[in-house]
């Protein structure tokens, strides 16, 4: 029997001679080549809370989005009591975790103006990555302060069976009316995360910067790309293209959720053509209002090749 699900980092067994055949062939190529690629993903849950959590249909779909990721990014998490989200990550390790506690997190705390407040969570398969620290972006500098309404939870990973072996995470997401200033701010909080780990001699860190920026539709104009620096900025690279489309309704078309690298390494490291909008409507045979009950967001994700020995490998390319 199949087993429940294919996932990054793990092979899917069957029980036919002719699939332990494929099982030992795949196994093969795998030492030769390192090893399984780390996938990454950044996926807006849309409010996510304990009325989300009491949906069982809508439940399976997250987990299982979540399950096909060794490191995804949530946001639009809105658990004022603090309950909602420990209950998804028992329910993600009691069905898809091989041992106990595969799957960890870290979490930020509770941001946003006001009364209106949301997280940051990044959920990782303790087995092939670490969290070596966190720090929370103060948003306070001098004549530009409280830029952002969730200011960056910057992460600093560590992996030690990937190409790149320490990379930051910083993530966003942004107000749509503010979309523009908050993606050219970007710049501000990845200068500020590079200085933040001198002492302890992580300089020029290989960064990924992900998550919901709001960059289509309006909400970013053509003519506004030439004013914000995290893309007229060379050294940035895009890996997600303004004609992607990481909507669920049918009526629009938005690039919303991107992905931006920086540093030679990080953009050596990024497995060419890896880029996926995971359709979970689609994949999972779903209406698009039973999509729209998960999300109206689909998960983006991509992947970073294991170390290796030799060999060669495609060269990632600018897209827009």
């Amino acid at each position: 029997m199949e087993n429940d699900v294919c996932t990054a980092g793990l092979l899917c067994v069957y029980s036919t001679r002719g699939s332990v055949m494929f099982f030992a062939l795949k196994l093969l190529l795998l030492t030769l080549s390192g090893g399984v690629a780390l996938k990454i993903c950044s996926f807006n849950v849309q409010s996510f809370g304990e009325n989300k959590m009491s949906k069982p249909e809508v439940m399976d779909v997250i987990v299982q989005c979540i399950a096909r990721c060794d490191i995804t990014l949530i946001m639009e998490i809105k658990d004022g009591r603090g309950l909602a989200f420990p209950q998804l990550m028992t329910k993600l390790n009691s069905r898809y975790s091989s041992r106990r506690n595969e799957y960890e997190y870290v979490i930020s705390d509770r941001l946003g103006r006001k009364a209106y407040k949301e997280q940051y969570a990044f959920i990782y398969r303790s087995r092939l990555v670490s969290v070596k620290d966190v720090y929370q972006y103060a948003d306070s500098q001098s004549g530009d302060e409280d830029v952002f309404a969730r200011e960056p939870f910057i992460v600093w990973f560590s992996s030690p069976k990937t190409e790149v072996k320490d990379f930051l995470i910083i993530p966003i997401h942004t107000v749509p009316e503010a979309a523009i200033r908050e993606i050219d701010e970007l710049v501000d909080v990845f200068e500020d995360a590079q200085r933040h780990w001198i002492s302890e001699n992580f300089t020029d860190p290989p960064t990924i910067i992900m998550g919901d920026f709001n960059a289509a539709c309006g909400y970013v104009p053509k003519r506004q790309w030439k004013n914000i620096r995290l893309r007229s900025n060379s050294s940035f690279l895009w890996l997600t293209g303004d004609s992607i489309d990481t909507t669920v309704k049918q009526s629009t078309n938005c690039a919303y959720d991107r992905v931006v690298l920086h540093g030679e390494k990080m953009i050596q490291a990024v497995k060419s053509t890896s880029l996926e909008v995971f359709d979970f409507q689609t994949e999972y045979g779903l209406t698009e209002q039973q999509a729209l009950a998960v999300s109206d967001h689909f998960p983006v994700g991509f992947t970073i090749n294991t170390a290796r020995r030799r060999g060669r490998r495609g060269s990632l390319q600018l897209v827009f």
